[in-house]
């Protein structure tokens, strides 16, 4: 029986200048998948202009999707009903995965069938084509949410976000990616935490693009919401799932 990993990638109109780069590195990775394995790739636009996945191949591992424009989670929430696959993974339309990547993901998953997600450090690529370690990956092994929860709250986050593997019952479990205008990739991970064991996966999963037309570097990102309000909710549903005291599965 074949199983599929099912990676979610949100564009948006005019965000889409990398997006055959990422599709690229999915299309020479679903050939290093471990056997048995397939890969399904679920382009979700925020918005509804079709111009985004326009130029992309019409294959049937590619799924485009569009819906009304709400930011990055909720499009990468839009896109979820169409998975076909066990496990989910996220990609960022403007990175890439590095060869091997999801093979790895997937046989962590496997190796440790207790767990409900996995992240795999990153590469930052550079303008210049040169690439750089994440600052604070840490080290191959379990990752607990109390280690999660610190980084956060000493706004030294350990881990990517968009790097995230994660069994796709769980994912529906904890709401999926919250429809906050900014660091929901951030906080799925925190709540994914919240009620389940996860691994850190030290070799680099995928590169991490630096750019000046990235979300993140644009000066309005600092201004999508109130940051105190924003690292509050964040942190306040991590902790709500906490303390319910119940465990997936």
């Amino acid at each position: 029986m074949t199983r599929t990993i099912s990676v979610i990638t949100p564009v948006y109109d005019g965000g889409d200048a990398y997006l055959y780069e990422a599709y690229e590195s999915l299309r020479t990775e679903r050939l290093r998948l471990p056997e048995g394995w397939n890969l399904q790739w679920l382009v979700q636009e925020d918005g509804t202009t079709g111009n985004p996945t326009r130029n992309l191949p019409n294959e049937p591992w590619i799924s485009p999707g569009m819906a009304s424009k709400g930011g990055a989670g909720v499009a990468r929430t839009m896109a979820l009903p169409r998975a076909t696959g066990e496990l989910v993974r996220t990609l960022d339309a403007d990175d890439a995965i590095i060869p091997g990547g999801l093979a790895r993901d997937i046989s962590t998953m496997e190796a440790h069938p207790e767990l409900g997600w996995c992240i795999s450090a990153g590469l930052d690529l550079l303008p210049d084509g040169s690439t750089a370690p994440g600052p604070y990956d840490p080290p191959e092994g379990p990752l607990s949410y109390e280690r999660l929860l610190q980084g956060y709250d000493d706004d030294l986050f350990p881990v990517l976000g968009t790097h995230l593997t994660v069994k796709k019952p769980l994912l529906f479990a904890v709401g999926a990616w919250p429809a906050i205008p900014a660091w929901e990739a951030i906080a799925v991970v925190l709540c994914c935490a919240a009620v389940s064991d996860g691994w850190m996966i030290a070799a680099p999963g995928g590169y991490y693009r630096k750019h000046s037309g990235q979300t993140t570097a644009q000066a309005t990102y600092s201004e999508v919401a109130d940051e105190s309000e924003l690292r509050a909710i964040v942190r306040a549903q991590a902790e709500a799932l906490r303390n319910l005291g119940w465990r997936w599965p």
